[in-house]
């Protein structure tokens, strides 16, 4: 693997266990509608395909459903005010940031999450990356699986893709990083849903921890 001079995390999932977050949001909901809730775990299994899919999950409705737009909207009124109640970095994430920043290595947030979201959620939790570079829907015309956001954090960061680590729970962190040229990292630890074989990604490396990945960092770092 080449040397890396850079990081690049997806958001929920990777940087952020955000998931409590949205069960309660899905939850709170459902009881506005008279459904009894969903657990964590069942929620946590499909948060990573966005709110589309939880309004789903909750309410057996599809894209495109009067009653599911409505559903969808006020479930993202609620998740405005929700941000940042049970959100908390995964264990050693914190830390591992702060050793990116002594270390003077660039980081970012390439996220598919609207900025609306993104930015204020970041802000409660003081996550502030380099040259802010955080990469949302709408700063560029594809979103990922396309390598356009990629590039694009990697512009910002004085980066080359192939010396940019990418690091992410779902199949199109991978693939948009791959598209990119760079090398990637499976977070196993994240919001991977049952039905979902992380091994068929194509990953050039696999992690279910954070230290797994900070040791990779290092090797990565040291490796000419």
């Amino acid at each position: 693997m080449k040397k890396a001079t850079a990081i690049i995390f997806d958001l929920d999932g990777t940087l952020l266990d955000t998931a409590r977050d949205f069960t309660q949001t899905l939850n709170i909901l459902l009881s506005e509608n008279d459904r009894p809730p969903l657990s964590y775990t069942t929620v946590r299994n499909v948060v990573s395909n966005g709110a589309n899919a939880l309004v789903t999950l909750g309410f057996n409705t599809r894209v495109g459903d009067p009653k599911h737009q409505r559903l969808h909207q006020r479930l993202l009124a609620l998740y405005a005010e929700n941000l940042a109640v049970h959100t908390r970095f995964f264990p050693g994430m914190n830390e591992l940031l702060a050793r990116l920043e002594q270390c003077q290595i660039p980081w970012g947030v390439v996220t598919n999450k609207p900025k609306q979201f993104t930015l204020p959620l970041l802000e409660q939790m003081s996550v502030c990356p380099p040259n802010n570079a955080v990469i949302c829907p709408e700063d560029v015309v594809k979103r990922k699986p396309d390598p356009e956001p990629m590039i694009l954090a990697c512009k910002m960061l004085n980066c080359c893709p192939e010396h940019t680590l990418c690091l992410g729970d779902h199949p199109r962190d991978i693939a948009s990083g791959k598209a990119a040229g760079m090398p990637t990292a499976a977070a196993l630890y994240g919001y991977i849903s049952t039905d979902e074989k992380p091994q068929c990604w194509q990953a050039d490396h696999y992690v279910t921890k954070i230290s797994e990945l900070d040791a990779l960092i290092q090797l990565t770092l040291n490796d000419s």
